[in-house]
């Protein structure tokens, strides 16, 4: 057993998506396409004394439940201290529960000596999110970096996934949160519908521009942008830049200077080249 182990995992804007339910939680999952950021999650892993029963998680500082990372620990069958920082809000469409469920898996592996494979991890940390309901997509992205594209749902055993092969810099603006899980426990027909033509029109053109004109098309044909949202998605255009909504969080992402030049004040990264890792 080590002492300690840290992993960073890449921060996740999801374009557009559709979701795949399924009874396995390893084969449930979404299609769609995003960008991983230079943005995301730090996650250092410790064990607890052997009087402890129950794991603590620390996210910026604060105590915090978050479910797929209790779910995580108790698939490992381990007790432990998480503490995560973020260079991303929760709840606003960057996958932090996603990012703190792979980082915890990742690390803890290496904490504990589980003798688990990288896809191994990806599937617990991929199958916890679904079965809280904090996403569909995320994790996989995660693992993989870059602008991956879901081409099919599920964890690594199950799944199929490509990529736009390019990077870029994203600048970002968040108003605040959206609860994925009463999005995904709603009416999510049309969403999908929407879901499948955008990964269709990025299948064909695998470039960024399609994958921001998709992405905008899906937000507005899915019936999921705010007023704010909308707003400052045609400030960007007005000033022929690129910007979309992130799924799910009252949250908008451009290309290049697309915020900056329309008058906003983003927090500025770029797409991460990797996915997840152990430092």
């Amino acid at each position: 057993m080590r002492e300690e182990a840290t992993a960073f995992v890449p921060g996740h804007i999801t374009g557009f998506f559709s979701a795949h339910p399924a009874d396995d939680p390893t084969k449930s999952g979404s299609r769609g396409a995003g960008l991983t950021l230079t943005d995301g999650v730090t996650v250092t892993v410790e064990p607890v004394s052997e009087e402890a029963s129950e794991s603590i998680v620390i996210l910026d500082g604060e105590m915090i439940d978050i479910e797929p990372v209790e779910t995580v620990l108790e698939t490992l069958g381990v007790v432990a201290r998480i503490e995560a920082e973020s260079d991303l809000p929760l709840g606003a469409g960057f996958g932090v529960s996603g990012a703190m469920a792979l980082g915890t898996a990742l690390a803890a592996n290496r904490v504990f000596e589980c003798k688990l494979s990288r896809n191994e991890l990806v599937a617990v940390a991929h199958g916890a999110e679904i079965q809280a309901g904090t996403g569909l997509g995320d994790v996989v992205a995660q693992a993989h970096g870059g602008i991956p594209i879901r081409l099919e749902p599920g964890s690594p055993q199950e799944n199929k996934l490509d990529a736009i092969p390019t990077r870029a810099r994203v600048e970002y603006v968040s108003f605040g949160e959206l609860s994925t899980a009463d999005v995904l426990a709603g009416e999510t027909e049309q969403l999908t519908t929407a879901g499948k033509e955008a990964l269709s029109r990025v299948v064909e053109e695998p470039t960024l521009l399609s994958f921001m004109y998709a992405s905008r098309l899906f937000a507005r044909e899915a019936e999921l942008l705010t007023d704010q949202v909308a707003k400052t998605i045609g400030d960007v255009t007005d000033e022929n830049g690129q910007a979309s909504m992130a799924m799910l969080g009252e949250t908008v992402f451009a290309l290049g200077t697309g915020l900056s030049a329309a008058g906003y004040e983003p927090s500025v990264c770029a797409t991460h080249p990797a996915g997840a890792l152990l430092k």
